[in-house]
């Protein structure tokens, strides 16, 4: 059996076992699709999916459709977890911890213009990826892959060779053509546990603008990781100044978990059970291990 034939028919194998955990979402502005998180009803998707206008219905493997009611969203990522009074196939797994490499090869699957659980084949494009959103935020650490990506598809999985799902379909840009975005799963996956139990995600407050950047070579060398947070400023009178943050310091680690991305961040002031977060900061050519004590986050005005 030729090379190609085999490659073939392996991937038709992933689609057959991956494709059922995929179900279509409709409501009054349009459509999009899910990923089943757990068999008694869990559904993840996209937040600006879920928030519809009326009656959110779940098209499901067997064709039947029933009513979605919306557990909570986070617009900050873009994701959100439906749930439904059915059964529901096997989810597939996030691969949270694996990790994701350029080239990689990924299928998208979805219900792009109501073609249900379509497919389509690409790779991996470029990781971390920043794009604005149409409310004004921004959405970090994407994925960017060249599978087909197109209206309905948002909210579906994108997969690796392994049937494991390293991103949920997020986006897509209307005048381009082979560009995609995906929310990586390492995000999804805690995002869809508090959303599943608190119904909303609450970002502890610490004050700094932030943003998540490749290190130069020899940093990299030096601290053993290629990415990491650039504080790019420090609010007066905030937990990060009292801490001792400075503008243009390099944040590592916190809790002893790396951080490469704005969202690596946040992940740890929310799921800190402690209250202060130990940073591990690069400043200068030294090492400084700071304690940042978050506070809830102001309301706007």
């Amino acid at each position: 059996m030729s090379v190609l034939a085999q490659l073939s028919r392996e991937l038709a194998a992933l689609v057959s076992r991956a494709a059922p955990a995929v179900v279509g979402l409709m409501h009054g502005r349009g459509q999009g699709s899910g990923l089943v998180l757990a068999e008694d009803g869990y559904i993840l998707t996209n937040s600006h999916v879920a928030r519809s206008s009326g009656d959110l219905r779940v098209r499901l493997p067997d064709g039947a459709t029933t009513v979605g009611k919306l557990v909570g969203a986070d617009d900050h990522t873009d994701l959100a977890v439906v749930r439904v009074e059915a059964p529901l196939p096997a989810p597939l797994a996030l691969a949270e911890a694996e990790p994701v490499s350029v080239g990689q090869l990924v299928l998208a699957i979805g219900n792009p213009l109501g073609f249900e659980r379509s497919v389509s084949l690409g790779v991996v494009s470029a990781l971390f990826r920043t794009l604005p959103t149409n409310a004004g935020g921004v959405l970090e650490g994407l994925l960017q892959t060249d599978a087909a990506v197109n209206p309905g598809n948002s909210g579906g999985p994108l997969v690796d060779a392994e049937g494991r799902v390293v991103g949920i379909t997020t986006a897509m840009l209307a005048y381009a053509s082979g560009i995609g975005f995906a929310v990586p799963a390492s995000t999804a996956s805690w995002v869809a546990a508090v959303l599943i139990q608190k119904g909303r995600v609450q970002r502890p407050f610490i004050g700094i603008a932030a943003r998540g950047e490749d290190l130069a070579p020899h940093l990299a060398v030096q601290t053993g990781q290629a990415r990491a947070v650039r504080v790019l400023d420090v609010v007066t009178g905030t937990p990060a100044a009292e801490s001792g943050l400075r503008k243009d310091d390099v944040l590592l680690a916190a809790n002893g978990r790396r951080v490469a991305t704005v969202d690596d961040l946040q992940r740890v002031l929310v799921l800190s059970d402690q209250p202060e977060v130990r940073l591990e900061v690069r400043r200068g050519g030294e090492d400084r291990r700071l304690l940042v004590r978050p506070t809830p986050r102001p309301q706007a005005a």
